[in-house]
């Protein structure tokens, strides 16, 4: 081994280790945290949700309502979305094994996908069952649904706000959210078609109040699509900003050039870094990278950081077959 290439290698060396102790930093304050929060939120809402979903598929099939056993089944979707999101956030912390190096946290990312097809699925459903009552209205037992509705309203309601603060950190639990919120509009929109009927009988009410949800529900699910898709081809998360990375790579005393930049997210909370830094004076030791992958922490969210510090700028040049792949 050259004396070249053991320095090389020497330093990627302090890389990992850099990369280690942000890692353990990271996976404490990022990860843990997050769903560790929201076990007993999915506990409640499942078990609320599986209730409501009887309830509704009972009463809709006794009070003649579609909109009702509509609304069950949209329900009984949440609750099969809320049981992937929550077994995903379990999975999440699971340590890394085997062939897993990761762990299983590339889940989450595969589940608020599953849920945001769950939802799209759920609405289609719904969509199609209100054309079909569009067609031949049927009468409905007009309390008996606006007293069930009434329940899932409050039910779904108070499931929202349990996932309500961690929305905006986690997409997964933003899923969670936006299933719960969705189907509390869905219950009032059942209500108040429930309530009209009633009042004026215009069955068509009931239709046509569904296929105004559907499109609500379809307008907030796909920005939960968009993003799941983005996060599973790699792309770097929603409010990364590129340009601030490699600006404050570039600026770290000693850099003199950048090349193989990758942001991409690990899970739906966390972020990793991998970059080749050329320094042809070498790196200046363990506290340059340590202190350069704390400040990607701070300053950038980013709790998984790998660099490689080259001496040449044409070490690169071995590594463009793999970097076109």
């Amino acid at each position: 081994m050259s004396s070249h290439d053991h320095h090389g290698h020497h330093h990627h060396d302090h890389g990992d280790h850099a990369h280690g102790l942000g890692h353990d930093h990271g996976h404490g304050h990022a990860h843990v945290h997050a769903p560790a929060n929201f076990g007993r939120a999915f506990a409640i809402g499942i078990s609320l949700n599986s209730a409501l979903v009887v309830a509704e598929a009972v009463y809709g099939y006794i009070g003649n309502s579609t909109a009702l056993l509509a609304d069950a089944g949209h329900n009984l979707s949440d609750v099969l979305g809320l049981v992937v999101a929550w077994g995903a956030s379990i999975a999440a912390k699971r340590a890394p094994s085997g062939r897993f190096t990761y762990g299983l946290r590339a889940s989450t990312i595969l589940s608020a996908l599953a849920n945001a097809v769950f939802l799209l699925v759920a609405t289609g459903a719904i969509g199609w069952e209100a054309i079909l009552r569009l067609r031949e209205p049927e009468p409905i037992a007009g309390v008996t649904v606006m007293v069930v509705a009434g329940i899932g309203i409050l039910i779904n309601g108070a499931t929202a706000m349990l996932f309500a603060s961690g929305r905006k950190e986690d997409i997964n639990i933003e899923g969670a959210y936006l299933h719960m919120a969705a189907d509390a509009a869905i219950s009032f929109g059942v209500v108040v078609a429930a309530a009209l009927i009633i009042w004026t009988g215009w069955l068509w009410l009931d239709p046509v109040t569904s296929l105004i949800i559907c499109a609500t529900i379809l307008w907030s699910t796909t920005s939960l699509l968009r993003s799941s898709i983005d996060m599973s081809m790699a792309a770097a998360p929603k409010g990364t900003d590129l340009d601030a990375i490699r600006t404050f790579l570039l600026d770290r005393p000693g850099v003199d050039a950048i090349h193989d930049l990758h942001v991409w997210p690990i899970s739906t909370t966390e972020t990793a870094l991998t970059c080749h830094l050329v320094m042809p004076g070498g790196a200046t030791g363990d506290a340059f990278l340590m202190e350069t992958a704390q400040l990607l922490k701070t300053s950038f969210r980013i709790g998984h950081t790998t660099l490689q510090v080259e001496t040449r700028p044409d070490n690169g040049c071995a590594l463009a077959p793999d970097h076109v792949v």
